[in-house]
């Protein structure tokens, strides 16, 4: 049926009661505008977009009461089939109704009307097979998309693009909920995305539908289509990012030659790599200059405990002495290489990297880091087992990874006692993680040797508390 309002010559439609069945493939959430025929009141809407074939799809929306919308929204979800009954067929502005709706092939576009017509959900044996699988093919052409590296490399040149991505799924976070300055209420869920070029790549979700349909995706096996995402240059994190927009439609699984080959490497991601936490800290890009609040490390551990349950890190500056810098260790427990395109640890036996993807395609490149454990002390008590690694390891130590190779035991020690023992300014991210010793993971973002009078300053501020 929605085939039918492809044609472009079937504007008779308006005229007769017409019944459309279809897969619901995207939906926003209820949004309420005011109503300037009803001045103090609001009007409520919805849109959504169902298909019934590999070539048709169409726009609905719904405008009406607060209670009639919200319960028209809560009747379905993305992946339901549903029948609408007697909706009105309307020729659509492309221009206009696509700048905030996504692009369909279709000429028209559907109106659901609180008193002519009705939205129901299918039962089971009213579905057809060939409907559902549907949801396993891409609206667009199935190559017609970035590779996570491409849109890393492009960099700031891409910033502000609509485009299309294929990536696996490595985490999905918990929402976050806030409250705007207008007094509305809203909700944040960052997504964490893969694939054969980069391994961490965010993508955020803001509305409560996408953020729902989300946490339906299992982490290291779903992989994504996701058609007409935004991609912008995050200043706070340093790094481009994607955001789920009101045009946006997530196919999951695709039925494709490429999401089948993605398909396998994140299976295979899954069984080698390294685990989140140890990702995170590689690539942390995080702006210093953004984080300014100053704790003990009394403190760190009570407010990370306040954190239970939640998904958020903590971040924030502690004057810290280090007390533990095992950098004259075995060169295998300070120091780990990984490939330098997929980052999957390169087996030791054979020198090469662990992922046969990559394996066949590679030169056996690699890269190698600092990848060390330290402990951080003040008055208060200890932060044991503080990750110091990649590029942050290397400015702490004043030394990088290839120099630290040609030295000799004296002068590591003289490195280790240049910092030992030495008050630092230190800037940390915390999370809970139960593989982490004592359940938190610290991370150093910074660490240098603090001014005497800066750090004094502080020490005085923090014994008054």
């Amino acid at each position: 049926i929605v085939g039918h309002f492809g044609c472009k010559n079937l504007l008779k439609c308006k005229a007769v009661h017409t019944n459309v069945m279809g897969i619901v493939i995207g939906k926003t959430d209820v949004k309420g505008f005011p109503d300037r025929k009803n001045i103090g009141s609001e009007r409520h809407t919805i849109s959504f977009t169902i298909r019934d074939s590999p070539s048709q799809f169409i726009n609905i929306t719904s405008w009406g009461r607060e209670e009639y919308i919200r319960e028209l929204s809560d009747s379905f979800r993305i992946g339901d089939c549903i029948v609408i009954e007697n909706p009105l067929v309307q020729t659509k502005d492309a221009e206009k109704e696509e700048r905030f709706n996504p692009s369909t092939p279709s000429y028209y576009k559907l109106l659901v009307s609180e008193n002519h017509s009705t939205v129901r959900t299918c039962s089971q044996l009213e579905v057809d097979t060939r409907l559902l699988s549907l949801l396993h093919l891409p609206i667009k052409d199935t190559q017609d998309f970035y590779l996570l590296g491409d849109i890393v490399a492009n960099g700031q040149s891409l910033d502000g693009k609509v485009i299309n991505i294929l990536a696996a799924v490595r985490s999905v976070g918990e929402p976050k909920y806030f409250t705007t300055a207008d007094r509305r209420k809203g909700q944040r869920c960052e997504v964490k995305l893969f694939d054969e070029t980069v391994s961490y790549f965010l993508m955020v979700c803001w509305d409560n539908e996408s953020i729902q349909f989300a946490h339906t995706w299992i982490p290291k096996e779903t992989v994504l289509f996701v058609a007409d995402v935004r991609v912008n240059f995050d200043n706070f994190r340093n790094c481009m990012i994607a955001t789920v927009i009101s045009k946006t439609i997530i196919t999951v699984n695709p039925d494709t030659k490429e999401a089948n080959l993605l398909s396998r490497f994140a299976r295979e991601y899954a069984e080698t790599a390294g685990t989140d936490e140890e990702e995170d800290q590689s690539r942390e890009t995080v702006n210093l200059r953004s984080i300014v609040d100053v704790y003990t490390v009394q403190q760190l551990k009570e407010k990370a405990l306040k954190n239970v349950g939640k998904s958020d890190p903590i971040y924030g500056i502690t004057y810290a002495y280090i007390t533990t810098l095992n950098i004259d260790s075995g060169i295998s427990k300070i120091i780990r290489t990984r490939c330098a395109r997929c980052k999957f640890p390169i087996d030791d036996m054979s020198g090469t990297c662990a992922n046969s993807f990559c394996n066949d395609n590679m030169d056996n490149a690699t890269v190698t880091s600092f990848d060390l454990l330290v402990d951080l002390s003040d008055h208060t008590g200890t932060l044991q087992s503080c990750n110091l690694t990649g590029n942050v390891a290397e400015k702490s130590l004043g030394c990088s990874v290839e120099d630290f190779f040609s030295l000799t035991e004296a002068q590591k020690t003289a490195i280790k006692w240049q910092l030992l023992l030495e008050r630092c300014k230190i800037y940390l991210k915390l999370f809970l993680s139960p593989n982490a010793r004592n359940g938190l993971r610290v991370n150093v973002l910074s660490c240098k040797i603090a001014e005497p009078e800066e750090a004094s300053q502080v020490f005085a501020i923090m014994t008054m508390h």
